[in-house]
């Protein structure tokens, strides 16, 4: 500690004297007035701390990466859907967290393909990777795919970049503020990544239990040329398809996973399926 020449401090008493009374002075113990001087120079030595650490703060505050990118997908590579929706509000939760947006990825693909058949999200990887973004901000967790594998393996590149995954309709953030990944997050995203999975081969099961009842019981799959099927027929024939269009699956998914084509979808859609607007 500097030193630090102790000023004269004394203290004033009373003293009496035959009868009388009358005030005087007297210095007060060295002692004491080195710790006098010890308190006052420690206060200082505090504030001078404490604003050196606000300063610092301020800094690191003003210095914080928040740079974001936006992906978004849908699965039809029609004008049908549109990423319009999830577009604009990742960019509203951008801006209401102070986030700037440096690119924006739109795909239109099934998120059944792998990653190595994703041009676009392959390209948003290694931007992310290649440029030190913060944030990659998604509308949810099967935009980045429908296959657990496939989900994992899009987190792992981008933890080992440390870029913070956030998955907007469960308010979710991939890793902590350190960097670190999130283990509740982890957890969350494999077994919301497996139910999907699950549910996908759930579909394809009662599909094809569907259409195999509908064989026993004497049904034909497609029909003889000039024939017509009555509306019931067709309902009952393509009940799980209507089911899955109805619950907004695309129309090539819906062809995928029923194994028609994609005509007899559309087929389908406009006969049973009044459009969501």
């Amino acid at each position: 500690m500097d030193y630090v020449k102790p000023p004269i401090i004394t203290q004033s008493y009373s003293h009496s004297k035959n009868g009388g009374s009358d005030r005087k002075t007297r210095l007060l113990p060295s002692c004491v007035q080195k710790q006098w001087v010890f308190k006052n120079k420690s206060t200082k030595t505090i504030l001078n701390t404490a604003q050196t650490i606000q300063h610092l703060i301020f800094d690191k505050i003003m210095n914080t990466n928040t740079t974001a990118v936006i992906y978004a997908r849908v699965s039809s590579q029609t004008d049908r859907q549109d990423t319009t929706r999830q577009v604009t509000d990742l960019e509203k939760y951008a801006k209401a967290n102070d986030m700037t947006i440096v690119k924006t990825y739109e795909e239109h693909i099934s998120g059944a393909k792998k990653l190595e058949e994703r041009e676009i999200l392959t390209q948003c990887l290694d931007y992310c990777k290649n440029n030190s973004v913060k944030y990659l901000l998604i509308s949810e967790l099967s935009r980045l795919g429908r296959s657990t594998l496939q989900v994992l393996r899009s987190l792992e590149i981008l933890h080992e970049a440390k870029v913070c995954v956030y998955i907007q309709n469960i308010g979710l953030y991939s890793l902590q503020p350190d960097g670190a990944v999130n283990p509740i997050a982890s957890i969350i995203i494999t077994i919301l990544a497996e139910m999907s999975n699950i549910e996908r081969s759930n579909i394809q099961y009662r599909l094809n239990s569907g259409r195999q009842q509908y064989i026993n019981r004497g049904g034909k799959l497609g029909r003889r040329k000039g024939s017509v099927k009555t509306v019931e027929q067709r309902k009952e024939e393509y009940r799980e398809v209507i089911s899955l269009l109805k619950r907004g699956y695309s129309i090539r998914n819906v062809a995928r996973l029923a194994g028609y084509s994609i005509q007899t979808i559309q087929s389908v859609k406009n006969q049973f399926v009044k459009e969501q607007r």
